[in-house]
């Protein structure tokens, strides 16, 4: 039988992990699919270790999968990680704060199984996806810097804004000539907690982004 893995980095993620971990539960349980949940946990002050502890015992060892790290080590080496640590067929890579809707998990492995796609992606910017939550400035910066990374890049991706190491994957996979599918999404900003997504992480896109343009 297929199993899914799916990554859920997490820092101060105490209130929104149950959540996701119990939509996922539901989704894969609701479609007939083994799966497992990798939470990579960057040593949270707010006891977002003890919360995932505690959903293991609820869901089984076989199912949530924890690996603790030493401290707040980037999103990037989050998925680096959990991927050694995955042992499933195919892997998700998700936000813990609900920003990502596992409810659109059947409709990936539908898109994947019917074009035999190396990678299928989310995407805010076809038809059917969309954004609920943003303010107009935030909006705007998203798509400004979606059409820079378009000119600049030619991902073949109707949406690469985000993070360095998500940009990246996509960009380096296409250079490598991987198939890439897109899956319509709806991104819904974080209810529980404070964003990652600040003004550091910007710079950092804008050079992830020099940079890619000037290695590919």
């Amino acid at each position: 039988m297929t199993k899914y893995s799916v990554l859920l980095p997490t820092y101060n993620e105490r209130d929104n992990l149950p959540l996701i971990v119990w939509l996922l539960e539901k989704t894969f349980r609701e479609n007939s699919l083994a799966y497992e949940i990798v939470i990579v946990e960057d040593n949270s002050p707010d006891g977002t270790l003890q919360v995932a502890l505690d959903l293991q015992k609820i869901y089984g060892k076989d199912h949530i999968v924890i690996l603790p790290r030493k401290g707040k080590l980037g999103l990037g080496s989050a998925y680096r990680d959990g991927l050694k640590k995955a042992t499933g067929d195919y892997v998700f890579l998700m936000d813990a704060d609900l920003s990502h809707h596992p409810k659109f998990i059947p409709e990936f492995i539908k898109k994947q199984a019917a074009g035999n796609f190396d990678i299928v992606t989310g995407t805010r910017y076809i038809s059917g996806g969309g954004v609920y939550g943003w303010d107009l400035r935030r909006k705007l910066t998203s798509r400004v810097a979606n059409y820079l990374a378009t000119i600049l890049l030619a991902p073949s991706v109707s949406d690469l804004t985000g993070y360095v190491f998500q940009m990246e994957i996509v960009v380096r996979a296409r250079q490598r000539n991987y198939t890439i599918g897109e899956v319509p999404i709806t991104f819904v900003d974080r209810i529980y907690g404070e964003s990652k997504l600040g003004a550091g992480e910007i710079v950092a896109y804008l050079k992830g982004l020099f940079n890619l343009f000037m290695t590919t």
